[in-house]
């Protein structure tokens, strides 16, 4: 108790968390301008007729052309927090309307949002305007020299536990014994300028499914440790340069490599923030040297309930049956990044009671991502045969009973039936309960 209680009275410098925020919303404010420059707002969130909300969210829908406005409000909200403008209101309303956006359709899920998120939750209550803000400049009341080492400890958890996870979910036999699925992916990319030629070996996956996973499960660690720092940063680098280049993964490598930046010393920001200073002849704020932010005490108790969670949360995958990957319950929120490759199929017939019946034209109500996502993930096969059911009523199908054929192949085997197709759909409700009507894998994926 000693000890904790040392450590929570620990301070650092400030500079380490305003450069944070500083890159950090940055980087969210170009990641919104680019999604928005793409046209994606439109194809995914507008065009649509239907979209597969989050269990526990359904009433989190995008707001037809006024979605627009919400993505204005999560862009300006970045950009505020990088400036550190009415810090807590705008930090606030980014993880509010990022954190939305992300739930608006399952068929958009990807693990990176999800951390978006956290990271933005933990804004919320660090300090990150005390120093090098428009807030501190403009009241000098709220300027800091020191804050406590735990609001930079925080952030520095939260990044090596996205990282150590993701490498324990590597350790399984499809990825470091068959190389899949990037057997699957890198030959597809052997047009690449100068490297491309290499993924014609098949060696190559091996040795990138092996790197892969011995950096995620280490790099926190080399991180965290001032000898190895400088090295781990390269690598760092070489892994998020190739994985921007070889997967359509968004902004997330470039917004991880700003991130890691949080692990240097605070003599390094300090730095930085000298810099920045000179090179915007920005007025340079004078404060006590002994000026120390004082963080409230339940903070405390909060940041480690928030920590349990994100470390037991990733597990709940213990308590269903069968295959992870098959089943997928448990799998999202987990930090199981890029373990699989699906490829799937789904047709479904609606009977309604009086010799009614419809084979369904997936294309008229999906889009191509919101299919293909769909035709491999069962709580969104169960999403869309409600949809179906509620649809098909409407057009004077009597108690519309719906039924799939579906078949998914998962990296790299034949494909087989995922759903059993006996089972009316209409019937069965989605929860956290296991889904008896998803058929066994029969096979086995060893590891975590």
């Amino acid at each position: 108790m000693m000890g904790i209680n040392q450590y929570v009275k620990k301070t650092t410098n400030a500079a380490p968390l305003a450069v944070f925020r500083i890159c950090f919303g940055l980087m969210l404010f170009g990641s919104i301008i680019r999604f928005w420059n793409k046209g994606w707002i439109e194809s995914l969130y507008i065009k649509p007729t239907y979209f597969f909300t989050f269990y526990g969210f359904e009433w989190v829908k995008p707001w037809g052309e006024y979605t627009y406005a919400l993505f204005f409000i999560c862009a300006l909200s970045a950009f505020m927090v990088a400036i550190g403008l009415f810090y807590r209101v705008a930090i606030s309303s980014l993880f509010l309307s990022f954190s939305y956006i992300e739930l608006m359709d399952k068929s958009t899920y990807l693990n990176h949002y999800y951390f978006i998120s956290l990271i933005c939750l933990l804004l919320v209550f660090l300090p990150a305007q005390v120093y090098f803000s428009v807030d501190s400049y403009r009241h000098k009341q709220i300027r800091a020299q020191f804050i406590p080492q735990w609001n930079i400890d925080s952030i520095k958890l939260m990044m090596a536990i996205l990282y150590f996870y993701a490498g324990l979910a590597k350790v399984n036999s499809d990825w470091l014994w068959h190389a899949q699925p990037l057997s699957i992916w890198l030959p597809a990319r052997n047009d690449m300028p100068i490297i491309g030629f290499l993924f014609n070996y098949t060696w190559i996956p091996y040795l990138f499914s092996w790197f892969g996973c011995l950096y995620d499960l280490s790099i926190p660690f080399l991180l965290w440790n001032k000898k190895t720092r400088i090295w781990a940063y390269v690598a760092v680098i070489v892994f998020h340069v190739l994985t921007a280049l070889l997967f359509p993964i968004g902004m997330f490598p470039h917004i991880m490599m700003v991130a890691a930046l949080i692990f240097f010393s605070a003599e390094f920001h300090q730095n930085v923030m000298n810099r920045m200073v000179a090179f915007f002849r920005l007025p340079i704020e004078k404060q006590q040297p002994s000026s120390v932010y004082q963080a409230p005490r339940f903070l405390h108790w909060g940041f480690v309930l928030f920590f349990a969670f994100q470390i037991i949360f990733p597990f709940r995958y213990l308590i269903y049956p069968d295959e992870l990957f098959w089943t997928e319950e448990g799998y999202r929120f987990s930090w199981r990044v890029m373990l699989m490759e699906k490829a799937g199929y789904a047709q479904f017939t609606v009977k309604g009671g009086q010799g009614q019946q419809a084979v369904v034209n997936n294309n008229v109500h999906l889009s191509t991502l919101q299919e293909k996502m769909m035709s491999t993930q069962p709580d969104m096969i169960l999403q869309y045969a409600h949809y179906l059911c509620d649809y098909y009523a409407k057009l004077g199908f009597s108690s519309p009973q719906v039924y799939v054929d579906s078949y998914v192949a998962l990296n790299g085997r034949l494909g087989k039936p995922l759903i059993n197709p006996q089972t009316d759909l209409a019937k069965e409700q989605d929860s956290f309960t296991h889904k008896t009507w998803i058929l066994p894998f029969n096979d086995t994926i060893k590891g975590f």
